[in-house]
């Protein structure tokens, strides 16, 4: 399985990483919204084929990234765990990254004890532990990330590629997500970065993205109204207008 769906163009590409449960197909709006550039959205390690590495973590998955990518330097697009990962990167890669798009995402994952941690795993690996499979957990586990104002095919849509996701693949990255914490360590990320939250966001929301953006120089954020966490499918006109602008050369 390719590493990527590659979308042919011009240009410095534009590199999308998924969230946990998301897939590279989902993001072929934003693909189309650049006719003529380069889109490449990432086929992590798990997802559609491909194995999953050992150990699974946001470094692992950032080094994953800059063996797989064949461009010297990219706008790097992250939505969720995908945005951990993007962060990672600009951390161990800068003169690779461009510019950056965290997404709907924190530079650690949230809980000042390992009690968050545990309820947030266990609310994720309930539908799994009361005996449903993948395609039969991932309606469950899709609701409520959508806002009440969005696309109507966005859950659907989101449903759909997590009932794809190897159970392997969902356990462990969902442990991976809970590991991940960069937060003395933003400061030092370089290039130009686009914040993105949608308004009705309760995983990644404003407010907590904001202290992000305080904390990277120079980085500015955009909040999509009528959107939850996955302002991409939710409202992709919107978040389509917000990416353009910031990654239109000028």
């Amino acid at each position: 399985m390719s590493a990527f769906i590659d979308w042919a163009g011009a240009g410095v590409p534009v590199v999308c990483l998924s969230g946990i449960g998301g897939a590279a197909h989902l993001w072929a709006g934003t693909a189309r919204a650049f006719a003529g550039r380069r889109v490449l959205a990432w086929n992590q390690p798990g997802y559609a084929g491909r194995a999953l590495i050992d150990p699974l973590d946001c470094s692992a998955l950032a080094e994953t990234l800059s063996a797989d990518l064949d461009a010297p330097v990219v706008d790097l697009v992250g939505h969720s765990m995908g945005g951990m990962i993007a962060l990672e990167f600009a951390l161990r890669f800068p003169g690779r990254v461009r510019r950056l798009v965290p997404y709907a995402t924190t530079p650690a994952f949230g809980g000042k004890d390992a009690s968050f941690a545990e309820a947030f795993l266990a609310h994720r690996l309930r539908p799994l532990e009361q005996g449903l499979s993948m395609p039969q957990a991932a309606a469950q586990l899709v609701s409520g990330m959508a806002a009440a104002g969005a696309d109507p095919a966005c859950e659907p849509a989101m449903a759909a590629a997590m009932a794809t996701v190897p159970e392997a693949t969902w356990r462990a990255t969902l442990a991976c997500l809970t590991r991940f914490d960069r937060r003395a360590d933003i400061g030092r990320i370089a290039a130009p970065a686009l914040c993105i939250a949608g308004a009705q966001d309760a995983v990644a929301p404003p407010r907590t993205m904001q202290r992000m953006v305080d904390a990277i120089a120079g980085a500015r954020l955009t909040v999509i109204e009528n959107a939850g966490h996955v302002p991409h499918l939710e409202q992709p006109a919107a978040f389509e207008a917000a990416l353009s602008d910031f990654l239109t050369d000028i």
